[in-house]
């Protein structure tokens, strides 16, 4: 008789170590009309915590992470059913895990990219908006944006600082949370990608000098108000929540909400 129990004992202790090891299954979301009741993961603060929040009246639990990389690293661990992030981002992060995740066909939204600077500041959003008009105009943004997204122009034409400026006209502080590749990201220590890149390009047009800040986006906004920085750039999009506490310059790119699932 004990004999026969140890045997029921081992045999129910292998499954169960089994199931411990066992891989997480796909994402039970296949589309965005599956998200109503699930658990969704985003990065605090962003667009996509904006319109995941949307479906917690819908019983959704939303699960909040300072970066990007933690919520998908949850999606990758079964703690998350999706994360609904930009397009870019999604598409580093799924490159890193192509054999876990995939990105839905479908988007989830679209959205347009500015700079936030404080209400009180109209005369350097008004500056930095003829800055921007210059580099779209002669191509700057297009070719930026080139440099870190394509699969046959990427890190072929990247903006080199402009020599002559001498930052006679000050400094100009960006808050960033340099988690969002490409359009920010660290690499060999210092902060690089599509929005970096732009504002030395607005820098030189305005001669100042770009000083980066990186921190929590949830922060960034507040950081602007207070004058801590003079502005935020980091894929953020104008919402109307937002206008209600800072002002955004013209927008300079549109991206995408995807949602990032478990193969």
């Amino acid at each position: 008789m004990k004999k026969v129990i140890s045997i029921v004992l081992a045999a129910a202790l292998t499954l169960s170590l089994a199931a411990c090891g066992s891989k997480v299954g796909p994402s039970p979301v296949k589309s965005a009309d599956d998200l109503a009741g699930k658990v969704i993961g985003v990065q605090l603060g962003t667009t996509g915590d904006i319109y995941a929040s949307d479906y917690e009246e819908e019983g959704s639990t939303i699960e909040r992470y300072s970066k990007g990389s933690d919520a998908v690293q949850s999606l990758i661990q079964g703690k998350v059913d999706c994360v609904i992030i930009d397009e870019q981002p999604a598409k580093a992060f799924v490159a890193k895990n192509a054999d876990k995740l995939e990105i839905l066909s479908d988007p989830f939204a679209l959205e347009e990219y500015a700079i936030c600077v404080a209400k009180e500041n109209a005369d350097l959003t008004a500056k930095i908006n003829e800055a921007l008009a210059t580099l779209k105009a002669n191509g700057t943004i297009d070719q930026i944006v080139k440099n870190y997204i394509g699969d046959d122009t990427k890190g072929t034409c990247p903006y080199v600082k402009d020599a002559n400026n001498t930052g006679a006209n000050g400094v100009l502080k960006m808050a960033t949370n340099a988690y969002f590749e490409p359009y920010e990201f660290y690499e060999s220590g210092v902060v690089v990608g599509i929005d970096p890149s732009i504002m030395q390009a607005v820098c030189d047009i305005l001669g100042m000098t770009l000083e980066i800040e990186d921190m929590e986006f949830d922060s960034i906004i507040a950081a602007v108000q207070t004058g801590k920085v003079s502005v935020g750039a980091a894929g953020m999009t104008v919402t109307e929540e937002r206008l209600k506490n800072i002002d955004f310059t013209d927008s300079y790119a549109t991206a995408t909400q995807v949602i990032i699932v478990r193969k």
